[in-house]
């Protein structure tokens, strides 16, 4: 039986690229910085919906759209340390 081109690409990334199986201790430390980070998403999301508060109190709509914008900056930065963090963390994996 021929193989499809998927199941043939699959088996070419698999050789180069093969998946590591992860420890029981290395999704801990996974599943950590997730957690770290979602907490710093969090807290940045209470803070600035705070400030946008005070700022649609105060009649300043100029500055509450300004808010948003660095809302929605920080938390995608945010994100994007996170998954940096952890592929930092899964390049060390293999050679442990």
């Amino acid at each position: 039986m021929m193989k499809s081109a998927y199941e043939l690409a699959m088996e070419r990334l698999q050789k180069s690229s093969p998946s590591l199986t992860l420890t029981a201790e290395q999704k801990a430390e996974l599943a950590e910085i997730d957690s770290l980070f979602k907490a710093k998403i969090a807290e940045r999301k209470i803070f600035l919906a705070d400030q946008i508060r005070q700022a649609a109190a105060a009649g300043k709509f100029d500055e509450i759209e300004s808010l948003e914008k660095q809302l929605t900056a920080d938390v995608i930065r945010l994100q994007e340390d996170c998954e940096s963090k952890k592929k930092k963390l899964r390049a060390t994996f293999g050679a442990r």
